[in-house]
């Protein structure tokens, strides 16, 4: 469980005005990253300058190869996402929590801190996602520097800002465990296929790990319009929100779906994250 003594603000403790601020959750404004939306801001800033800048300096730079930082870095990454999964299914379980509508409570009861820790540790490896993109740039892999790419990561990162600081429990943990559940198979296979073309001709299943996304997305669509339709009392705005975001992408996704498999045969490429 995170610290409430803790708490990082990046110099921008004195801007604290900002809209809705009365209706954050109490349990966790003091932790690290999660009080000022200008901690938010700046780490966003800098993530846009590393997209910007990082491959003009690269250019003139040869590319890296980068195994075993590579293979670390998604070994963690998926073992990170196995504990965040597993931390929200367990606790919403022993909370006899509803997959088809949660109301959102503040209770510090322990369960429930358990979720909100999850959720902290959620929006954490969102910030640490934006190294999928640095390796891009160390390895020139240009390509993958996608309007996709960049958009599913600054995105995440932000929406994942707003939950943790506004509603760090309730029903937002299905969404949250279908994505760290996807995002332990897919970190999982970036570790292997880290360690080198010996392993290339076990990891055919990439197409399927695509599809995998697509399916989270449908569901995650199919949810929120429950919610929606069922009048669910859970923060109206967020599904409707979170509607608009899957349906963004399905169409992106699936754009690249049938742009890189249907259209190329057996083209293997990378996807994204």
């Amino acid at each position: 469980m995170i610290n409430n003594s803790s708490k990082i603000d990046f110099g921008f403790g004195l801007l604290d005005s900002y809209p809705f601020a009365d209706l954050a959750d109490e349990r966790t404004q003091s932790w690290p990253l999660v009080s000022s939306p200008w901690n938010a801001a700046a780490i966003l800033f800098l993530y846009l300058l590393l997209v910007r800048f990082g491959p003009k300096w690269m250019a003139r730079q040869k590319p890296l190869q980068l195994r075993l930082p590579l293979f670390v870095y998604n070994l963690l990454m998926s073992m990170l996402n196995a504990h965040i999964c597993l931390e929200l299914f367990t606790a919403s379980r022993a909370l006899n929590y509803s997959a088809k509508c949660q109301p959102c409570r503040v209770s510090y009861d322990p369960h429930e801190m358990r979720i909100a820790t999850a959720f902290w540790w959620f929006y954490i490896s969102k910030i640490l996602e934006f190294a999928d993109t640095a390796f891009f740039i160390l390895r020139k892999k240009w390509s993958q520097l996608s309007f996709l790419h960049l958009y599913h990561h600054s995105s995440m990162f932000v929406i994942c800002w707003i939950v943790v600081k506004w509603i760090p429990t309730g029903s937002t943990f299905i969404p949250a465990l279908m994505n760290s559940f996807v995002h332990i198979i897919m970190y999982g296979y970036y570790s292997l296929s880290a360690l080198g073309p010996r392993l290339y001709p076990y990891l055919w299943w990439k197409r399927y790990l695509t599809r995998l996304q697509l399916l989270q997305f449908a569901l995650g669509l199919v949810w929120g319009t429950q919610a929606i339709v069922s009048r669910c009392e859970y923060q109206p705005w967020l599904s409707y929100t979170g509607v608009a975001y899957m349906l963004s992408f399905l169409f992106l996704f699936g754009r690249f779906y049938t742009q890189k498999y249907t259209r190329n045969g057996t083209k293997c490429i990378q996807f994204v994250k």
